[in-house]
């Protein structure tokens, strides 16, 4: 599930707010001052970043989901809770679970609707009925899919913003996402029906929240575990607004390196992305300052589930999801000339889904 991009703004404007930024060191470690085309040091926790946003009102979405991958069982999980305030009618809370293994078909369950709790504990987020989900604990049950996860975070962790993060604290677009736990080692198990999964000292997971109006017309999602706790989290998506709906999707990029994000702000930086969406393989790619990144995704049909969504306002989407896709991803720095800085390739550990309408 992503939330709608905004309206772009001028790409001219854009690159030379960009390019006007200091320049980040010029060493192999990402680090140090500088604009949106520089690596910024990630910020302090942000203990709210959990918490729901939803205060009753109507035409509002809110998004919790958990994805786990284990690149040696090639195994994957995920878990998707959302509360949805119609434009007519009453709030609900719903969601979905779907299992990946490799070589086998995944199963996907979906946990049915349920009227909204007039008044719920503070600390307890909203849930279906027999999965629970946070801030450490991904636990449930549906059909014949269960799931029992633990995600090892490190307390000092700072949340990743894929949007900025003042967007997300004056819920100043149509949506926006931010992850409170962008990546954690896994323990637990998996299972979909007698067959039983246990995690790896490899399984890599997170924790999302979205809030928002609803979803884009289209979009592209993947979260990469990097190693060592570095991740990469792209939202590339096409508004649903009068016109900008033929544009093509504006990807939102953020990079965190050894405690560092890149770009500083993804919203400056996003015009000067591009985005080729499609199935099975989509990519992105742009330069800001001295930094450049190429992505490309794979999300074989074999290894996805497709999953309908409907918005507030009725309309639908579909989701094309994959806990164990494919991804390869290349950072580049200018220096005297462009040199690759890091490789990373995914086979079976990229978390990716391509959404359409209807």
């Amino acid at each position: 599930m992503t939330p709608r991009t905004p309206r772009p703004n001028a790409r001219q404007a854009s690159r030379r707010k960009a390019q006007a930024s200091p320049a980040p060191p010029e060493t192999s470690a990402p680090g140090g001052a500088g604009g949106a085309g520089a690596f910024e040091e990630s910020a302090s926790p942000w203990p709210d970043a959990l918490s729901a946003r939803w205060r009753g009102q109507a035409g509002r979405l809110e998004v919790w989901y958990a994805t786990v991958s284990d690149p040696l069982t090639k195994s994957g999980l995920w878990v998707h809770h959302e509360v949805v305030a119609p434009d007519e009618g009453e709030p609900y809370v719903h969601g979905w679970a779907a299992i990946f293994r490799a070589g086998k078909q995944p199963q996907l369950e979906r946990m049915a609707p349920e009227p909204l709790p007039a008044a719920r504990p503070a600390t307890t987020l909203p849930a279906p009925r027999g999965s629970a989900l946070g801030p450490l604990d991904v636990t449930g049950r549906a059909g014949k899919l269960s799931w029992d996860v633990r995600l090892d975070a490190d307390a000092t962790q700072a949340p990743l913003f894929t949007f900025p993060a003042w967007a997300w604290e004056r819920e100043a677009l149509p949506g926006a996402q931010v992850l409170p736990v962008p990546s954690a080692a896994c323990t637990g198990t998996l299972g979909a029906g007698p067959e039983k999964v246990e995690l790896s000292p490899q399984a890599r997971g997170n924790l999302a929240h979205i809030y928002g109006r609803g979803s884009a017309e289209r979009w592209g999602w993947l979260h990469a575990e990097l190693g060592g706790g570095d991740v990469l989290e792209i939202v590339a998506a096409t508004s649903r607004h009068a016109g900008l709906d033929r544009l093509p999707p504006m990807p939102f990029v953020q990079l965190r390196l050894g405690g560092h994000d890149w770009p500083r702000d993804p919203l400056v930086a996003a015009p000067l992305m591009r985005c080729r969406l499609g199935l099975p393989d989509w990519e992105v790619r742009g330069s800001v300052g001295r930094w450049r990144i190429r992505v490309s995704v794979t999300i074989p049909e074999e290894s996805s589930v497709a999953v309908g969504y409907v918005d507030p306002d009725g309309s639908t989407a579909t989701c094309t999801n994959s806990e164990i896709a494919d991804a390869e991803i290349v950072l580049e720095h200018r220096r005297s000339r462009w040199e690759t800085e890091h490789v990373w390739t995914l086979h079976h550990s990229a978390h990716a889904e391509v959404g359409t309408r209807p």
